[in-house]
C-alpha cells in the first residue's frame, strides 16, 4: 500500500546542509526520503520532523528488513552532518 508522500518541513535544510558539506543527495521519496553519497559511502535516509515522529508501516517494514548499507533516521541538519562524519 502506498501512502501519500508528505515532505517534512526540515527536508530542504537537511539537503542544503548535506550538499554544502560535499555530499551528493538524491530525493527519492520511497522507500526512504534520500539517497546520499559521501566519500565512497552510501546512506539511505529517512527524515522525520522530530525524534519522536513515527514510521509509516512501509517505512517500519523497510527498516526491519533492510540488509544493505547504512540506513539512517535523522531529524535535523546537524544529525545529517553527524551521519556523514562532518560533525562529531
Amino acid at each position: 500500500m502506498r501512502y501519500a508522500a508528505r515532505v517534512d518541513a526540515n527536508q530542504d535544510q537537511i539537503v542544503v546542509a548535506l550538499r554544502a558539506a560535499g555530499a551528493n543527495v538524491w530525493i527519492i521519496s520511497l522507500p526512504v526520503d534520500l539517497l546520499v553519497g559521501y566519500k565512497s559511502q552510501t546512506f539511505l535516509v529517512e527524515i522525520k520532523r522530530t525524534a519522536k515522529s513515527r514510521f509509516t508501516p512501509l517505512q517500519r517494514d523497510f527498516f526491519e528488513s533492510w540488509g544493505g548499507g547504512t540506513l539512517a533516521r535523522i531529524d535535523s541538519p546537524d544529525a545529517a552532518l553527524r551521519m556523514i562524519g562532518v560533525l562529531k
